[in-house]
């Protein structure tokens, strides 16, 4: 049995519900769970190093600057919360850069545990159960923030892991996953999941897309597909010809019998086998 785990990043206040739905509509209706790695206060002047807004603010041209709690858009967490094969995981806090590092890429304790906190507050507060799984904005944290994310958090999902920027205390883990060539692993009590890099991306080739993410699916035994649903609306209109890929996607997951869709709330509730 291969299994395969949908996490679509960047999900917030600003998030057209419309967005959602016709972008996963198709997984729902085959009960195939998506996990949206949510940002609980998402600010709307966040810009990237090269003065560009933030993509995940391409549908939200004319939105007052400042910061917007997930909770404040009652309209999209009653939608999320009808659809219980939503998923919802903790995308870092406000999803911005401090200072030329991004969210969780420093070594400020104390802002990192503030940001972490305060995240999962405003999830809390949204009406949401208490996330066990994080994801990390750009999928950068530093030796700091994996420590303090592992205090609260049961999972973590990125898409790389560098010895450098790992606890000290994880190191004999990491040195064992390296001999073993395993992509997925555990430390203490914290189970790491990697990614195989964005193939639902509009960077990528459209043509040879779908083929690519099932070469990845037959190469590993459990798979993180990731996509960010603002990439499908980046001009602001919806790409029709990339969101053809991705229903394609979702009928192709659901007719394999050999693959099982999950959410990552199965990784730590059931017996599943990570590599």
């Amino acid at each position: 049995m291969k299994y395969v785990i949908i996490r679509d990043d960047d999900t917030n206040a600003l998030t057209p519900i419309e967005c959602l739905e016709t972008l996963y509509r198709p997984f729902l209706e085959r009960s195939l769970s998506v996990n949206l790695a949510t940002i609980p206060n998402v600010r709307s002047d966040v810009f990237l190093p090269n003065g560009q807004p933030e993509g995940f603010l391409a549908t939200s041209k004319g939105v007052k600057p400042g910061s917007y709690p997930i909770g404040s858009n009652q309209r999209l967490v009653a939608y999320l919360k009808e659809n219980q094969n939503y998923k919802i995981v903790q995308h870092g806090y406000h999803h911005e850069f401090v200072g030329s590092c991004t969210e969780f890429d420093h070594e400020n304790r104390a802002d990192i545990a503030r940001r972490l906190d305060h995240g999962t507050r405003h999830l809390l507060e949204a009406g949401f159960a208490r996330p066990r799984a994080f994801v990390a904005p750009y999928d950068r944290m530093t030796r700091v923030s994996y420590q303090e994310i592992s205090k609260r958090f049961d999972l973590i999902s990125t898409g790389w892991f560098e010895l450098g920027r790992m606890p000290y205390k994880w190191w004999p883990q990491f040195f064992l996953r390296k001999i073993r060539n395993v992509r997925h692993w555990r430390a203490g009590k914290t189970i790491l999941l990697s990614h195989p890099g964005c193939h639902l991306s509009y960077h990528r080739p459209y043509g040879t897309m779908l083929e690519e993410i099932k070469k990845s699916i037959a190469s590993r035994r459990l798979t993180v597909l990731v996509a960010h649903w603002w990439e499908f609306y980046r001009t602001g209109e919806p790409d029709h010809p990339f969101i053809n890929i991705l229903h394609e996607t979702a009928e192709y997951l659901a007719g394999d019998k050999e693959i099982k869709v999950i959410s990552f709330e199965d990784v730590l509730t059931q017996r599943v086998q990570l590599n």
